[in-house]
Parts: C-alpha cells; sequence; structure tokens
C-alpha cells in the first residue's frame, strides 16, 4: 500500500485537468499512480511536470540513450515501478532490446549487449550513482560520444529519474499492472 495514495477517479475537475496534462494526447489509459500522488501537491506537481516532459519529448539526446539512462538509474536505485514502466512503454520503441534491457539491471557496462557509447554511458551513469560525480576518465569516454548540450542533459536525466525513483520508492508506490516485469522475479 502506498504511504501516499493516490488520487482515484471520479476526480474533481481541476484535478482531472492537471492528470490529462501528465499524459500523452490520446492515451485513454488512467494517469500513472506517480501523477496521481503528485498531484496531492499540486503546486510541486506542475513544477515537475514540465521538466520531465521536456526531458522525455524535447530532448537533445537519442531516445535509445536516453532510456538506457532511465533503466539504469532506477533499476541501481531499486525503483521497480518507475523500471518497469518506462520497460513497458518506451523500450522496444526506441530499439532496447530485450538483452539491454535485462543488463540495465544485472549488467555492468563492460555487458557485451553494450556498444562503446553505451558503456560510456552506463559506467557514468553508475559512477553518478556510486559518487554523485563523474571520473575524468568517465567523462571522456562520454565527451567522445556526446556535444556539451547532451552531455548537460545527460546529468539532468539521470538526477530527474534518481528523484522520481526517490518519490515512488520513498511513498512504496505499488507497480502498474501493465508495467513490464522486473528481471529476476
Amino acid at each position: 500500500m502506498a504511504r501516499i495514495a493516490p488520487f482515484a477517479p471520479p476526480y474533481e475537475a481541476d484535478v482531472e485537468q492537471a492528470l490529462r496534462k501528465w499524459m500523452p494526447p490520446g492515451v485513454t489509459r488512467e494517469p500513472l499512480a506517480l501523477f496521481r500522488v503528485l498531484q496531492r501537491h499540486p503546486g510541486l506537481a506542475a513544477r515537475m511536470r514540465v521538466l520531465g516532459a521536456g526531458l522525455l519529448t524535447h530532448g537533445e539526446v537519442p531516445a535509445l540513450d536516453r532510456e538506457i539512462v532511465i533503466a539504469r538509474v532506477t533499476a541501481r536505485c531499486g525503483c521497480r515501478y518507475e523500471w518497469g514502466v518506462h520497460a513497458a512503454v518506451y523500450a522496444a520503441t526506441v530499439g532496447l532490446t530485450p538483452d539491454r534491457l535485462e543488463a540495465t539491471v544485472s549488467g555492468d557496462s563492460g555487458h557485451p549487449a553494450w556498444s562503446a557509447r553505451h558503456r560510456a554511458l552506463i559506467r557514468a551513469v553508475d559512477e553518478l550513482h556510486d559518487t554523485a560525480t563523474v571520473s575524468d576518465g568517465a567523462w571522456a569516454a562520454l565527451a567522445e560520444h556526446y556535444p556539451a548540450s547532451q552531455l548537460l542533459e545527460l546529468l539532468v536525466l539521470a538526477g530527474w529519474y534518481r528523484t522520481i525513483a526517490y518519490v515512488a520508492n520513498g511513498v512504496r508506490l505499488e507497480e502498474e499492472s501493465w508495467a513490464a516485469p522486473y528481471p529476476g522475479r
């Protein structure tokens, strides 16, 4: 049971309107439990939505790389909720194959599923997770593949999904019924 209950339908008109802003146009399923919890603090939710939506729909980082970062950050944080949502919604559409998806949970940067660019990405995410910084060697490897604007975006993306993991784990969100199962369950 979540520590903070997500809003449940039927929603008040202002809650309904705010929740629909979180969901992509045309999506008919209920808004994510995460969004329904965040809406308990409307001002915070509105500010978070802008950054979250911007990272997902207006970023410069290639979609596959974005999803590798999200999967790795959420896996390292033990956030089955967000890992499962992204695995179900985005993985196949961006080319994150089942073996790569599984490697975001159980592999390291040397896993054979990763290209040189993705090895650099996984290494940097792991260093950020473990030390809150990126070593000179890991930064140099990333900089071989990404311009400065994308390097900045990668740092924000990793930090954003760590924040999301903190929220989902902290309130003990139950996994969405349609989410991808976390490897090893």
